[in-house]
């Protein structure tokens, strides 16, 4: 296969697709394809991003901006239908777990393009997660299954699907996280990154009220880059001034080179971002996540990940233990160290 048509949409993705990208042009590919979807339109969390990981501007962008799954999923079907119609791909290549993820590799299937899917095989086994039916739904319209481990491997192979469309690969997302920071940080600040965005956790003002009480006595030491729906709903309930009298820095989202920067050097995170527990696990900072099941056990197994539920008292125990363990966790999981993308452009270009 020579082919190719990325299809991002959300901040993740964009991380995701980059090194993908050009370690599929140093492998020989001769067309390559970017369609953004437009599902994250907030500068700070899509154009800001793409262009700090090097993702080429798309060739295709279909705005799709808000809406509901359905909405969303349908817009995405028809833009990447006619885009497979016009471009011609050998393949189509989605990342992830979001709507632009599903909506893509339901797009390209149906005009009878095969799919890709980067991350493949993560599951959470909670069904009231959107992104847990978008990824279990993409994984098993895909002809293409990279893994980041073999734990998420074994998930593919028990639901029934082929081991040859099956490759442990690795996390790209370690590859544009160590290309972003060079040179590692010698030196481990006393900062807690905060980061909240899922519904479940800030839409509901009980459960994000809780959450605020718990980062307000980490005090000065937290950094709090805030999703634009978050910022809202901490204003709403005023929520924000609680955060600003106890000290704690609310910001905007942050680049992602001074994100991955400041992570670096952090002591601890507390999160309810995928993305992070997996960054967190390749730097070796201890994470709290903010949730009560992860689809990524490997960070929970190599010690960097604490899963915390949502009540006050669970996480101020889980950011205790946290900040009471060694200041940086043991050695990246297998196979997360910076050349995934090369693994997937030597299997793709090899078939």
């Amino acid at each position: 296969m020579r082919s190719f048509l990325h299809v991002v949409g959300a901040r993740p993705n964009f991380v995701k697709a980059a090194p993908v990208l050009g370690a599929l042009a140093s492998a020989g590919a001769t067309r390559q394809h970017v369609l953004h979807t437009g599902q994250h339109y907030d500068a700070s969390l899509s154009s800001d991003v793409a262009r700090d990981v090097g993702l080429p501007p798309p060739d295709v962008h279909l705005g799709i901006g808000a809406g509901s799954h359905a909405k969303q999923i349908a817009a995405v079907m028809i833009g990447v239908e006619e885009a497979c119609a016009r471009l011609e791909p050998d393949l189509v290549i989605v990342y992830g777990d979001v709507n632009s993820t599903l909506g893509g590799a339901l797009g390209a299937a149906k005009a009878g393009i095969a799919v890709a899917h980067v991350e493949a095989g993560l599951r959470s086994r909670d069904r009231s997660m959107p992104e847990e039916l978008n990824r279990t739904l993409v994984d098993h319209t895909s002809e293409w299954l990279f893994a980041t481990d073999e734990i998420a491997a074994k998930n593919l192979r028990d639901e029934g699907l082929p081991a040859s469309r099956v490759h442990v690969v690795g996390n790209v997302m370690a590859d544009a996280l160590l290309a972003a920071l060079g040179e590692r940080a010698r030196e481990i600040g006393e900062h807690a990154i905060v980061t909240l965005h899922r519904p479940e956790n800030v839409e509901s003002r009980e459960v994000l009220t809780a959450l605020v009480s718990a980062i307000v006595e980490l005090g000065p030491r937290a950094i709090f880059p805030a999703h634009p729906r978050t910022r809202a709903r901490l204003r709403e309930a005023g929520l924000d001034v609680v955060l600003e009298r106890a000290g704690v820095t609310l910001r905007e989202p942050l680049r992602y080179v001074e994100m991955a920067r400041l992570l670096d050097r952090a002591r601890v995170v507390i999160t309810d971002s995928g993305g992070l527990q997996d960054e967190s696990a390749v730097l070796g900072v201890p994470c709290v996540t903010v949730r009560t099941t992860t689809e990524r056990p490997l960070t929970v197994a190599c010690g960097s990940n604490h899963v915390a539920g949502t009540t006050i008292d669970a996480v101020r125990a889980a950011i205790t233990r946290a900040l009471a363990g060694p200041m940086r966790t043991g050695a990246a999981p297998p196979l997360w160290d910076g050349r995934a993308a090369q693994r997937i452009a030597r299997v793709l270009i090899d078939s």
